[in-house]
């Protein structure tokens, strides 16, 4: 299986015609896998920790702002026991690894979920993001690389761009700020380069800090990173463009 980083959005993005067909097409090119463990910028959490297990879990619905509706969309998984498990499995024995018993998917995980896999009949582990370091996160994607070789999809949910506080147009059409084009070109000439170390100095590149005022919407990219066969081969790009004006780019590592 390949390794993903994707731009999730908010919910609004399930309305979105252009976003969920992108994001549905590149699904069907994937072989289907037989599990899935996502990290998503909504829970940044230490020691690691992963979401439960059990079938059903109800989700976490994490926004606020929104029509009521979408606090009332489910995604009802089955049993992941045993994914949660393969998790473990591949960890040091020395690693921390907290199971919650109640906690569900956050809207980074769901929210794309229900495009690529709209019967919810895939066992689905979301995992907490543990540190905001580039080399931390790309070692826990080591790690967890061999899950790929069992039919393991591993997703790193975020966003290229999430400068919200300076955004001044809120249609989805609009056109994107210079510091989300700026970051954005930037983020996409290292990875054609196949240059991680500069990617992991993004805290320096064009753009900064409006397009990432906080970080947890990059660096999930990090973990997908560590998981490629090799990290400074270029990626596929599967979608590209923007939604409010920030960056959609999403990418696949081999």
């Amino acid at each position: 299986m390949p390794a993903l980083y994707l731009g999730h959005g908010a919910p609004p993005l399930l309305d979105d015609a252009t976003w969920t067909r992108e994001l549905a097409q590149w699904t069907a090119r994937l072989p289907r896998p037989t599990g899935i463990v996502i990290l998503s910028a909504h829970w940044e959490s230490a020691p690691l920790a992963i979401s439960a297990t059990a079938a059903k879990t109800p989700l976490v619905y994490d926004f606020s702002g929104f029509p009521e509706h979408y606090y009332r969309m489910t995604y009802e998984t089955p049993d992941a026991s045993d994914l949660g498990r393969l998790v473990r499995s591949v960890l040091p024995d020395t690693q921390e690894l907290h199971e919650h018993s109640s906690r569900g998917l956050d809207h980074g995980a769901w929210v794309p979920l229900k495009v690529m896999y709209p019967d919810a009949d895939i066992p689905v582990v979301q995992m907490s993001l543990p540190a905001n370091d580039p080399d931390a996160l790309i070692a826990l994607g080591r790690r967890l690389q061999p899950l790929r070789d069992q039919g393991i999809l591993l997703i790193g949910s975020g966003f290229l761009t999430h400068g919200l506080p300076f955004l001044t147009d809120w249609s989805p059409g609009a056109t994107e700020p210079g510091w989300s084009r700026d970051f954005d070109a930037w983020a996409a000439d290292a990875l054609a380069r196949g240059d991680v170390d500069q990617l992991a100095r993004f805290r320096e590149a064009p753009g900064m800090p409006y397009a990432h005022p906080t970080v947890e919407h990059f660096i999930p990219l990090f973990v997908t990173l560590g998981a490629a066969t090799d990290p400074s081969a270029r990626p596929e790009t599967a979608i590209t463009g923007s939604f409010y004006g920030l960056s959609k780019r999403s990418i696949q590592v081999a």
